[in-house]
């Protein structure tokens, strides 16, 4: 979706889900309505965060905005990237190429697997007692 150079778009992780906004701006990254450092108080979630704008070298001209929600702060971070990556794309198409080389166009699709009945969690088994 696309007025007025803003782009929109959703990045999903685990069980997280980011809406992002890029706008052409000084480059400030507001997530949930605080800024980046405030948010994510450690270094590599930031880094994962602006790593789309960082390769293709746009990280100062796009002011970014995400409402993330669910998951812990590594999935809402990778949620996140990849809203700003779809983001991108919708910007310019040129950077899809780029994108897709690193892996950040495709979902994480990672999740939690369900606990099955009779077993002590996903895989693991009660301890078999043959006595």
């Amino acid at each position: 979706m696309e007025s007025e150079n803003i782009y929109y778009a959703t990045g999903r992780r685990k069980t997280s889900i980011a809406k992002t906004w890029l706008k052409p701006g000084s480059g400030e990254i507001i997530v949930n309505d605080r800024p980046l450092q405030s948010y994510f108080k450690i270094r590599t979630t930031q880094a994962i965060v602006t790593q789309p704008l960082v390769l293709t070298n746009t990280l100062g001209s796009y002011d970014v905005k995400a409402r993330v929600s669910g998951g812990g702060l590594s999935g809402q971070a990778g949620a996140i990237r990849h809203g700003i990556t779809r983001a991108l794309v919708l910007s310019n198409p040129d950077f899809r190429q780029q994108l897709k080389r690193v892996g950040f166009i495709r979902r994480d699709p990672r999740i939690k697997e369900r606990k099955k009945y009779g077993q002590r969690g996903a895989r693991a088994r009660f301890q078999f007692s043959k006595r």
